[in-house]
């Protein structure tokens, strides 16, 4: 695979002061202030950041950064992309500083914004330390989590996902298509754009999830979003294809984030791909304060 991980996103922010709370008190991640533009960098793990929070306004995702694990597959999966007649872009040097890599290709698909990048920074001085008492975070080789985005297009986004950079498909939920490209069930999920599909519905960003060590993480986190005021988007619950126990908040920005441990992991010598009729085995109910800031009709998770 040209694609060896998600290995961060970027976000432009309205409220900073808010993200820098959320991330610190509800999510555990280390708050960087690391930018001169002002870009408040969100640590997870060695890596220079995970997430990256501009100030730009658009409360929403600015970027999505795939990581070529060698310069041999940046280079083959740049050529990939040209051969599929995707248009790519070389990224500043501004943008090298700022996603802190060696080299990258920006392209869009369905009117979505991605980053090919290699060389991502680790950062071990100083070391990376948890923002409250937790197990920490699932990342290493499965990268940053996932992120469920909604296409223009899904068919070509599919495609050209799949075809020039080798992502492969894991399962299906009704119109929602999973993609893989390590052993992380899905690293990106499409949602295609629909008004009665799903909340904040008006957001290229459906959501974006953080896999904890522990089950108790997940449970605390619930505690904190009571505790902070942070608005739940769906109660606890265990979702049919990865087996991921969440549940999910409404972020600052109007999105969600889902919290979750125990995702299962794909292996390709054996996978078969399945469609699902319905998103959880149990929970994930919709909760009335995310229906109320984002009305629309409930789905299955």
């Amino acid at each position: 695979m040209a694609v060896s991980q998600l290995a961060y996103v970027g976000i432009g922010v309205s409220d900073m002061a808010r993200w820098r709370s959320f991330a610190a008190e509800v999510l555990g991640m280390q708050v960087v202030d690391d930018g001169d533009d002002g870009t408040v960098y969100l640590r997870m793990d060695e890596y220079h950041h995970r997430i990256a929070l501009h100030p730009s306004g658009e409360d929403d995702v600015l970027y999505v950064g795939l990581q070529a694990a060698t310069p041999a597959a940046y280079a083959a999966g740049v050529a990939a992309l040209r051969a599929a007649d995707v248009a790519t872009t070389p990224g500043t040097p501004a943008e090298l500083e700022s996603r802190r890599v060696l080299d990258l290709v920006k392209f869009e698909t369905g009117g979505l914004p991605f980053e090919l990048g290699v060389g991502h920074q680790t950062r071990w001085d100083p070391p990376f330390h948890l923002s409250r008492p937790m197990s920490g975070f699932r990342t290493g080789s499965l990268g940053f989590g996932h992120v469920v985005l909604r296409s223009e297009n899904p068919q070509e986004s599919v495609r050209i996902l799949t075809e020039a950079l080798g992502f492969r498909i894991s399962d299906y939920i009704r119109q929602m298509v999973f993609l893989h490209c390590n052993p992380r069930h899905h690293s990106i999920a499409f949602q295609p754009q629909a008004p009665d599909l799903p909340r904040s519905r008006d957001k290229k960003m459906w959501h974006f999830m953080v896999e904890t060590n522990s089950l108790d993480d997940v449970g605390t986190a619930l505690d904190l979003a009571a505790r902070t005021g942070t608005p739940l988007a769906s109660t606890l619950g265990r979702h049919s294809n990865d087996l991921m126990v969440s549940f999910y908040m409404v972020t600052p920005s109007g999105f969600e984030v889902e919290y979750g441990w125990g995702g299962r992991l794909v292996d390709d010598a054996v996978w078969q791909v399945q469609r699902h009729d319905r998103g959880s085995l149990w929970g994930h109910k919709v909760q009335l304060e995310a229906a109320l800031a984002a009305p629309s009709a409930p789905v299955a998770r």
